[in-house]
Order: C-alpha cells, then structure tokens, then sequence
C-alpha cells in the first residue's frame, strides 16, 4: 500500500469515528472500516436489524468512501461540496486519491 494512501485513510477514519455512537463497526482493521446502525427498522416492507451507513476501503491506487444514504436519496448529495462529488464514482463511491482542509470541509 502506499503511505499516502494511508494517511488519506486514517484522516478520513478519524472523521467516520465521530459517528461510532449510536453507529458501531463491524469492521475496524488497518485497510477496512465499516459503520452500520444496528436498530430494528423496515425498509420498503422488509424488517431489518441492522444497516450499512459508511466505509473507507484502501485500494491500489485510492481510498474508497462507500456512503449508503446517498445511494437511497439521491437528494443527500446536496450536502456535499464540489470538491467531493467531483470524487464520486457511481451512485455511493468516492474515489480519494489526495486530502487537504478544503476537502475535509
């Protein structure tokens, strides 16, 4: 892995990290970082009892920002600066291949 790949990873879990509470990891290792929000709700007639809110996977040549809101209400994109929806890749995948404050924002 490359180390500034890294360092893009730690800072954006760092962030994630704030949100462990009510939300909680089921995964939290050195390249894969995974929140879900485990509470009874139905989604589109189906009972479920846990949900994929965000994750941050290394890959070769980025760091994926997998954020599943914005997969079932596209309108939550509004939230985002330019600077990051310039990263989106798909409906719920940023490709983040360099960090400064701007983007932090």
């Amino acid at each position: 892995m490359e180390k500034d790949l890294i360092k893009i990873y730690k800072q954006l879990k760092k962030i994630l990290k704030k949100y462990e509470n009510p939300l909680k990891p089921k995964m939290d290792m050195d390249s894969k970082y995974d929140l879900w929000s485990f509470k009874d709700i139905e989604i589109d007639g189906r009972k479920r009892n846990e949900v994929f809110f965000a994750a941050l996977v290394i890959q070769s040549k980025y760091v994926g920002f997998y954020y599943m809101p914005v997969y079932v209400d596209i309108s939550l994109k509004e939230v985002f600066k330019p600077e990051l929806l310039n990263l989106l890749k798909g409906k719920s995948c940023f490709h983040i291949k360099s960090f400064d404050d701007k983007l932090e924002k």
